[in-house]
Formats: C-alpha cells, structure tokens, sequence
C-alpha cells in the first residue's frame, strides 16, 4: 500500500524545458506523479541519438531542439500528441528497465482499446507501440535509482508532416501514425481518461487528479464543472474576521515619507494590502521596481495594467537600497511587476536590486518574489546567481483556475520556476490565494505539488475583490480552515505555513524566513 496517492496533473501545454525542470524536481522527491500535457513544437534528442537523424533546422519549421537524459534517439513532440511522463518507483532487479518499458507499451496498447483502436501492439525489436508497422506511441525513459523519469508520446491527431523533418527514433524504414490517422475520431479529453484510468491500474489504486481546465476534482450538484462566476456581492459586508483598522502612527508615516522621498512604489499600497498599517507600523515594506504598470491582467490583481511606458530605471537598485538602510530592516522584500516587453522580463533589475542592499546593508536579509520571466532559463539564472535569501514565486491558484485567473501564466511554468530555484541551493517560498472557486481537495493537491518540487514557504491567504471588473469572490474561507491547512501544510513538511485570512506574500516574512533558516526544509 503506497502512503501518497498518485498524483495525475493534466497541464495542458507546456515547453519541453518546463516539464523537464518539474520532473527533475519531482523525480527527486518521495512522491508518485504522472504528468500529462502537450508540448509546442519540439525535437528532443536521446542520450544515444545521431543528430544526423535531424534533417533540417528546426527553426525552419518553428520548433525548438533539445538535448535530454532519456533513452532512445530523436523524436518529435508537438501539439495532438498526448505525452505521459511517469514519475514513480520501479523495483530494480535484472529485468527492471525492460519490464518497466513493457508496462509503460502495455498501458498505452490497453488505452487505445478502450478508446476504439483494438489493433495497437507491440513489434518485435522496436520499442514503443505499433498498429502494424507504423509506430503510433514512442517510448523513452530513464530509470535511476529505483525512480522513473520522461515517459510516452501518444499521436491523437499531432501534424505528422513534423516526423518527415528527423528519422523518428532512428528508425528509416518505419511510419508514424495517429489516432486521427487511423480513422479514430476522439478527443484529447477522452485520450486522457483512458489513460489515466489504465494508470490507477497500474499505479493505483488511490489517484488524486486534477486538470488544468474542466476537471474532474470540483462539480457543482448538477455535474458540470465550476469555474468563477457570479460570486459574492461585492457590497456584501464582509467577515469580522477581515476587517482591519487603520492605524496610521509615526511610523507610517515616516515611511510613507521615505518611500516618497525616493521615488519608490510599494506593492503594499498598489495592491491595496490589508496588512500595509500593520506591516508599516513595524518598520517593514515590500518594495515594487520595474515600473507600476504590469504587462498581464490577473484577475484577482489591483495593479495598473496600461502598457509599461518606460524601462527600468537605472537609480532605482540604489535608491531600495536608501530606503533599506534608513528603515534599518532586518528583511527587505522586493518584487516587481511582470514585465513581459523586457527581453530578460526585468531579472537584471531584481539582480542589481539585491546587490545594491547587500552592499549597503550586508547584515539585510533580502527576500525576492518575482515573475516567472516566461520561464527564460538565461534571465531566472540571473536573478538566482544574485543569492537571494528568499526566492518566492506565487502559484496563486489551483490548476483547474489558472487560466481564468491568471491567463498569461503557467501553472507547470510556476512549478518549474521553483523547482529551478530550488536546484540552484535557494530558500523557497510561494502562495496560494484562496477565495476564487477552488475546493479544499484541490488546495490540498496545489500544496503538495509545491512540497514535491521543494518548496520551503507556503502562504495561503482569503482573496478580497479589489473591485467590481475583477474576479467576485466565490467564498469567505474561516480563519479555522486556514489553521486546518496550515497543520496539514506543516505534517507535508513544509519549514513554515503563514495560514489566515489577511495573510499576503510578505506578511510575517522575516519570521518565516527565520524558521526556514533554522528548520530546514
């Protein structure tokens, strides 16, 4: 009996690189996952692969190229193709990799069945699974460890002109197929129950799935799906629990002064934050660079959205570090909005912006919480090479809800940016906004995703609707719920959970960056 559950996430479409850097993470954590997802436009060589078998420059055809650790040669991945990239135990004995391999084949020929092709097989020294000889599933994986990584292509209804540009998986004299190909009309959606449903089989029997839009782990009464919708009145009073007073005392006001006197913008006050007259009153602020106009429109978000109409300014690393030293902080936290029209996304800010306070103030801790910079791997190894004390970045939501409340994110984008951080030896940290439609299993899911790839931080707080053009507020989590989450976030393994309902990004930061320090993760 396995004490986690299978842990199925339908991601939709993610770069290679995204979806390597999550499986690095979770290949190296104790849990069991299957990733499902589609890739935009890629060719990926094997460890043993000829690159003469790519036959043209796949830029020329709007693809990428990569070199990968799994076995096999050159192969094509792209959207219509369902891959599977299993991350789970294999007992290791003589036959361990090929029994493994012929339990990944067997699972795909049994779901092509369910879904209509009975023909699907396998064919006598070739891997992957065939419909004669045209191969309709590549397999290549790793095993290392006792642990399984990469996984399955699955053609439904993929462009096959993209195989006619390699020799798929070195093999000359052999077809590519498809679903579509084989005259088996199916969806996407139903490939993946099939799938999923051959790997509880397999892996199960307990699964914990949740998918990236119109899954199965929330549905009202009737059986549909829940997506945000009407909600709470904006005008109904809210809880007493979420009322705060204002208290706007010397220190306040001080601050208010310095941030003016230096030209900074603090997300405290561009985000409306509830906590801003307690966490100013104590002499702490988080520090917004990049400009105030934000390149994406979050649904739950209060910052302005006008197209940034000027680049980084070049004093501003400077000036946080003014402001730093005149508030004598012990933990500075700067963050920025998404700046999407920068070729590094402004990671060279973030990176001049923790110099510029070691240098000034070398005893500062210095927190980031950053964007996920479209997960460019050259402008995230900027930021990390500054050595941040804290790198945070936001999941926000569960997976079902990215897309409504944040668009123009990722939520394996998300993952795989804390996981890259977390392989560079930095302390993190990320968020869960709770209040937007999300059910309790689904938070639970988003949390363990976030311990499997690292994660040493967890804030989870109430969303509060900044105003009637943004995402209404589906319901008014209790301040006993949120202490729930945070024992359970606690028993996960986290090294702190700041749990309540006006709890934000930076609230209580120096303290839970405090607690990762002396507990570990």
């Amino acid at each position: 009996m396995h004490a986690e559950p299978l842990r199925v996430r339908w991601l939709g479409k993610v770069r290679y690189q995204d979806a390597l850097a999550l499986q690095r993470a979770l290949f190296a954590s104790d849990g069991r996952s299957l990733l499902l997802l589609e890739h935009p436009h890629v060719y990926t060589l094997g460890v043993r692969a000829d690159p003469a078998h790519v036959l043209v420059d796949p830029a020329s055809v709007g693809a990428e190229l990569v070199h990968t650790d799994r076995g096999g040669d050159v192969t094509y991945h792209g959207p219509g193709q369902l891959v599977g990239y299993p991350i789970v135990d294999v007992p290791m004995g003589p036959d361990a990799i090929p029994g493994y391999v012929r339990t990944v084949e067997q699972l795909i020929i049994d779901a092509l069945a369910d879904v209509g092709l009975p023909g699907a097989s396998r064919l006598d020294g070739y891997p992957g699974v065939w419909v004669d000889d045209r191969k309709i599933c590549a397999i290549g994986v790793r095993v290392s460890r006792g642990r399984s990584m990469h996984g399955f292509a699955l053609n439904v209804d993929s462009d096959l002109s993209y195989f006619s540009h390699i020799v798929p998986c070195g093999i000359p004299d052999k077809a590519v197929t498809s679903l579509a190909a084989e005259g088996v009309d199916v969806s996407m959606a139903e490939v993946v129950d099939a799938v999923v449903a051959r790997a509880a089989a397999v892996w199960g029997p307990d699964v914990e799935r949740q998918d990236a839009s119109g899954g199965t782990s929330r549905r009202d009464d009737d059986g549909k799906y829940r997506q945000p919708g009407e909600g709470l009145q904006i005008s109904l009073r809210k809880p007493e629990w979420l009322r705060t007073k204002a208290h706007m005392g010397p220190e306040y006001l001080e601050l208010k002064r310095t941030m003016r006197s230096l030209d900074l913008v603090t997300v405290c006050e561009e985000a409306g934050c509830p906590n801003i007259f307690e966490c100013w009153a104590d002499g702490t602020a988080t520090f917004m660079i990049n400009g105030e106009r934000c390149t994406r429109a979050c649904g739950f978000c209060l910052v302005d959205t006008r197209r940034p109409d000027a680049p980084p300014d070049p004093t501003e690393p400077e000036h946080v570090a003014e402001a730093v030293a005149r508030m004598g902080l012990a933990h500075a936290v700067i963050t920025a909005v998404a700046r999407d029209d920068l070729a590094d996304g402004g990671a060279a800010q973030f990176a001049y912006c923790v110099e510029a306070v070691h240098r000034r103030c070398p005893d500062t801790a210095v927190e980031l919480l950053i964007p996920d910079c479209k997960g460019d791997p050259a402008a995230l190894e900027a930021i990390f090479g500054s050595r941040p004390d804290v790198l945070n970045h936001n999941l926000e939501t569960v997976l079902r809800l990215q897309r409504a409340v944040r668009p123009s994110a990722s939520y394996a984008r998300s993952l795989a940016v804390l996981a890259r951080a977390k392989e560079a030896g930095l302390t993190t940290k990320s968020g869960i906004i709770l209040g937007m439609g999300e059910s309790e299993d689904e938070v639970l899911g988003a949390m363990a995703d976030l311990r499997h790839v690292g994660v040493d931080i967890l804030t989870l707080g109430q969303y509060l609707r900044p105003s009637a053009a943004h995402l209404p507020v589906d319901r008014w989590w209790t301040p006993d719920e949120f202490d729930a989450l945070r024992i359970v976030g606690e028993s996960m393994g986290f090294a702190h959970v700041e749990a309540s309902p006006l709890t934000r990004s930076s609230y209580h930061a120096r303290q839970a960056a405090t607690s990762a320090t002396v507990l570990g993760p």
